[in-house]
């Protein structure tokens, strides 16, 4: 076993709260003396920095954002604990200099930071991008030039700000801030370092006491679209949720969002207009007469970020210094277009795991995170669209009977199936009805829906863990109850889907059987059950729609992979 697997499984476990952390920070330096300062190492402190509890399911809630610990004035003495950290590393002052975009909002918002930190790269400036989460590695979550960083880039700035992190610890009695915030430092850290031209800075949760928001005056600020989310923290009504995001908004510098409902636009107006400041709703692309410009992420709603990271660039530009940039820009929009450049940055964007399509020649993955009743709404209306799509020039192949019994759509040679996991904190009574509503009215059925349990360890920065040997499936069978209230019954789909999921029954005994799905043991079994499915019916077209939780996304492309 390597050393810092051992030291994870022998010493955090046996720890938790401010004991685990502690120990993590105590074994820094055997950890050094034992192992040179490796990236393996920074991984297994930085999951030392991670707070949480066991909850349904098999999910890990983090009791920093837990509302049985959570209330406001501690998530604001943490936010100030950032700022302190901060000026006692000697960062307020570059941190000041950065010339920041900060982007906000419930869904869209790191599309949106994408799609601006693609168009300035492609305008030629030096970009820096923090996001959040990851899919497969901590390093994306910091890109230099569209680059996630290099391990040994991360392992500078790292170790860096954890002995200096430390040494605020026992001099000054500043705790170790937990994983995001540490992450957010660390990000300030390298960026600041590496002498770029734009950080773009997606806000993790909320805006207003998050940890980027210790950013006092950014170029220009963006909020994406809102809805419903993390409802527990940052209230129960549109007005109050927008109000939080609005929090990222500053005096003297200028703001834009995308059309939102009258409750929370009402309430980006009221923040905007206490700090006597513009609030702009972005543009839509149709304004540059961008024609039928394939955007680099699929999907409707892309073209609403796609706007708003428009319409953000353009504002970045306008307060810069970069005279011939704006001069190339200025010119552009008094002809009723875009900058070459803009245009390059709208097409060429990639953004993994949101609307993504991976495909094994008849089994087709479609992987988007959508885990909110917006997001999943606009999932549903990409995925009808992409599905339809990739069926058109496949629509006078043969099938064969066999394959028409096994599925009672005799019309079509492809079928679609969901593959889903959500954390229990979200509701199943929200996320469904509009993904099967809107799948409907585009006459795509999700024939069959597959829950699984979590893959990864969310207790692990690399989510490198096996799968439990007996996982605990109780909130998948809730998830697979609130799918078969929901779904038509139809006696005749009914009896094909039985006949359908009998294959199973084989080499699957562990799992739990609906009418029209299936709960499976585990992640890796369900794609094997997927690829043996295809293998076994070579002229159909399997499309699986992945969706619910970007960690499943996540999972997904690393099985995939």
């Amino acid at each position: 076993m390597r050393f810092a697997q051992s030291f994870h499984s022998r010493i955090l476990p046996a720890m938790s709260g401010h004991d685990r952390r502690s120990g993590a920070q105590g074994c820094a330096q055997s950890l050094a003396m034992a192992h040179r300062r490796s990236f393996r190492d920074a991984i297994e402190i930085l999951n030392g920095l991670i707070t949480k509890k066991r909850g349904g399911g098999g999910a890990v809630v983090d009791l920093d954002r837990s509302p049985s610990t959570h209330d406001s004035s501690r998530w604001e003495n943490h936010f100030q604990l950032v700022a302190d950290h901060l000026k006692l590393l000697g960062l307020e002052e570059p941190v000041s200099k950065l010339s920041v975009i900060h982007v906000a909002g419930t869904k869209g918002k790191g599309s949106t930071c994408a799609f601006v930190e693609r168009i300035l790269r492609a305008s030629g400036f030096r970009t820096a991008l923090f996001t959040s989460p990851h899919l497969l590695d901590i390093r994306e979550r910091f890109r230099l030039n569209g680059e996630e960083v290099s391990e040994e880039t991360f392992n500078k700035y790292f170790w860096w700000c954890w002995d200096h992190l430390q040494a605020n610890e026992a001099e000054q009695g500043l705790p170790m801030p937990r994983l995001f915030r540490f992450l957010t430092i660390l990000a300030f850290k390298m960026f600041t370092s590496e002498d770029v031209d734009v950080a773009i800075l997606e806000v993790g949760l909320g805006g207003r006491c998050d940890a980027t928001n210790v950013v006092r005056n950014p170029a220009i600020c963006g909020v994406a679209s809102l809805g419903y989310d993390h409802m527990e923290i940052l209230g129960n009504t549109l007005a109050e949720i927008a109000t939080e995001k609005a929090g990222i908004f500053k005096a003297g510098v200028p703001a834009v969002t995308v059309p939102q409902p009258a409750e929370a636009l009402e309430a980006l107006k009221k923040r905007a207009l206490e700090l006597n400041i513009p609030l702009e709703i972005a543009p839509p692309l149709e304004t540059y007469n961008l024609g039928d410009l394939k955007l680099g992420l699929q999907g409707e709603h892309q073209r609403t970020n796609a706007a708003l990271a428009v319409r953000l660039c353009r504002g970045w530009a306008e307060r810069s210094d970069h005279q011939e940039h704006k001069a190339i820009l200025n010119e552009a929009l008094e002809q009723g277009r875009l900058p070459d450049s803009y245009i390059k940055g709208l097409v060429e964007v990639r953004w993994a795991g949101r609307a993504e399509i991976v495909r094994e020649k008849k089994l087709s993955f479609y992987l988007d995170g959508a885990h909110s009743p917006e997001s999943m709404e606009a999932c549903a209306k990409w995925f009808s669209s992409a599905a339809r799509a990739d069926n058109i020039h496949k629509e006078n192949e043969e099938i064969s009977a066999f394959d028409i019994k096994q599925f009672y759509t005799p019309t079509s040679n492809s079928r679609q199936i969901l593959l889903f996991n959500c954390m229990p904190k979200r509701d199943p009574n929200l996320l469904f009805p509009p993904l099967l509503d809107i799948c409907k009215q585009q006459d795509i059925s999700l024939e069959l829906a597959i829950f699984v349990p979590p893959y990864s360890s969310y207790t692990s920065i690399d989510n490198t863990h096996d799968s439990p040997v007996d996982p605990d499936l109780s909130w998948q069978k809730v998830l697979q109850q609130h799918w078969e209230s929901f779904k038509e019954k139809d006696s005749k789909a009914e009896d094909y889907r039985r006949e359908f999921l009998s294959g199973l029954e084989n080499g699957y005994s562990s799992c739990h059987f609906g009418v029209s799905s299936a709960v499976m043991p585990s992640l890796p079994a369900a794609i094997d059950w997927l690829r043996f499915c295809s293998a076994r019916h070579p002229n159909l077209h399997l499309q699986v729609l992945v969706t619910g939780s970007l960690y499943l996304v996540g999972d997904v492309l690393r099985l995939l992979k």
